[in-house]
């Protein structure tokens, strides 16, 4: 993709097209920020239908609280089995855990009062959280201004040649971040639009081109 101000013309219109096609997402559905932190390790490799299951498992059980949740840890596989992977995921989610709780006690003001940059290498330190799942939880429990690159992002913006599918995390992270204000809000609306175009028209198999609001856009 051409740097400069082509990047910024363009992700801008993007952005324009698919709010005014579908609207404000209202992303990152959850209660609390220790919800969403939650469903960030839950939705690796798995839909947000089968998320909600196992956050409502949690949620019923009343454990929806870091010390509770990891007093109850062996309770875990249990609860997020509709999740998928749950025997991995509940390893992940202990670890994350047991970070939360023994650096920050548990709190999420006291994980607030850290730097970005901090905070995205203790996250990723953590076994199983890659920088998708680390910039989820900046972004969308702590309001960090980190741009999240995931699957859609990357099938819909190499499919029109902005990028390779194949470019580094970071690199694709890059080109969002330089064209697009810094805003936590306007980042949290862009990402949750390009999953919604990602799901209900750039499939995997047998993407809707025809009918995708911003072909177009990308196509000129």
């Amino acid at each position: 993709m051409k740097s400069g101000t082509n990047d910024q013309k363009i992700l801008h219109a993007i952005f324009n097209r698919l709010y005014e096609y579908y609207g404000p997402q209202h992303w990152w559905p959850a209660d609390t920020a220790f919800e969403v932190m939650v469903g960030a390790i839950l939705t690796q490799n798995t839909n947000w239908h089968n998320v909600v299951q196992a956050l409502n498992n949690i949620r019923y059980a009343g454990y929806m609280d870091a010390r509770f949740l990891y007093k109850h840890r062996r309770s875990i596989p249990r609860l997020i089995r509709p999740s998928g992977f749950y025997r991995l995921k509940s390893k992940r989610l202990v670890a994350f855990l047991d970070y939360f709780i023994k650096e920050y006690d548990g709190r999420i003001e006291a994980m607030k009062r850290k730097r970005t940059g901090t905070l995205r290498g203790e996250l990723t330190a953590i076994s199983g959280i890659g920088p998708e799942t680390a910039d989820s939880i900046l972004l969308y429990a702590l309001g960090r201004p980190v741009f999240v690159i995931d699957a859609y992002t990357r099938r819909i913006g190499s499919r029109h040649g902005l990028y390779g599918y194949d470019a580094l995390y970071d690199t694709i992270q890059s080109i969002f971040e330089r064209a697009i204000p810094r805003r936590p809000s306007l980042y949290n609306e862009y990402h949750a639009l390009l999953v919604r175009v990602g799901k209900e028209h750039c499939a995997k198999h047998e993407p809707l081109c025809d009918s995708c609001p911003v072909q177009h856009i990308l196509s000129s």
